[in-house]
């Protein structure tokens, strides 16, 4: 995939560039996914900030270390005030602030979203190398390859469909994709059809008729507007009502060691699902 090897090749220039490098001393983070490998991959005296939303516990795996360094808000006027040697931002997030902090001439690099587990490993090893801890990195991908290597498959191919708030789902191409396939499932939202649809319709549901509905949750949610589409009378009333379980979003959302949990928990809630232990 001309994409992959584009961003493993990104990964690689990283390594090779900084190779010769000083670790930095006052690293700033202002994306999410940077914050959760900058907190468990650097000193805590190197952290200069991470971005507020490491601390909420919903979305984060690092609030609790989050909480021991000072946060930012991602604007451009109190990261340069922070005097930092290094800014680790998103590919495809607050844009504005990226293009000012390179113009000032700061040291910026911005990572990438995986899609594979190749990829993430790839990033976290760059990530540790950058940081100045290559073998913090290593011990990390060894735990995660440990861990992947624990799971037990769903055996019968269930298909499942994750259903996010207001009907959203994720196709072809996403790490969401890959970490259900990791874990045996056949994630319907790859389908070409239902790829066409930007919210997926309750009629493509109900065409759609996956053995599971995958929830961005700790559990299924009580009564919300964001996911009435699962108790329209119409999917109450199917032969073979299809069945919702609950999975934080926190755990697939960004490429880090949490993944390996997401594939874990996929797997044993399909094979719940199909009666095997």
């Amino acid at each position: 995939m001309a994409g992959a090897a584009a961003r493993l090749a990104f990964l690689a220039a990283v390594l090779a560039g900084t190779a010769a490098t000083a670790a930095p001393q006052r690293i700033v983070s202002i994306n999410l996914c940077a914050d959760e490998l900058v907190l468990q991959l650097a000193d805590r005296a190197q952290v200069a900030s991470v971005s507020f939303l490491s601390r909420d516990p919903a979305g984060s795996n690092v609030a609790a270390l989050a909480a021991t360094v000072p946060v930012n808000h991602g604007q451009a006027e109190e990261i340069i005030a922070s005097r930092p040697d290094l800014v680790l931002a998103g590919r495809y997030t607050t844009r504005g602030t990226v293009a000012l902090l390179k113009q000032v001439g700061l040291s910026v690099v911005e990572l990438d979203a995986p899609a594979t587990f190749d990829e993430v490993t790839a990033q976290i090893r760059a990530v540790a190398a950058l940081l100045g801890h290559a073998e913090r990195g290593e011990a990390m991908v060894a735990a995660m390859m440990a861990g992947l290597a624990a799971v037990t498959p769903v055996e019968r191919p269930l298909r499942a469909l994750v259903l996010r708030p207001n009907g959203f789902t994720v196709g072809q191409g996403s790490l969401v994709d890959h970490l259900m396939r990791r874990a045996g499932l056949v994630n319907l939202g790859a389908d070409p059809v239902l790829a066409t649809y930007r919210e997926l319709p309750l009629e493509a549901l109900v065409l759609a008729k996956p053995d599971l509905v995958i929830l961005d949750e700790e559990e299924v949610p009580a009564p919300a507007l964001a996911y009435d589409v699962l108790r329209h009378p119409v999917l109450r009333n199917m032969p073979n009502r299809m069945q919702a379980a609950g999975l934080p979003s926190r755990l697939w959302t960004c490429a880090g060691p949490a993944v390996v949990e997401a594939v874990a928990r996929l797997a044993e809630i399909g094979r719940r699902l199909e009666g095997t232990p």
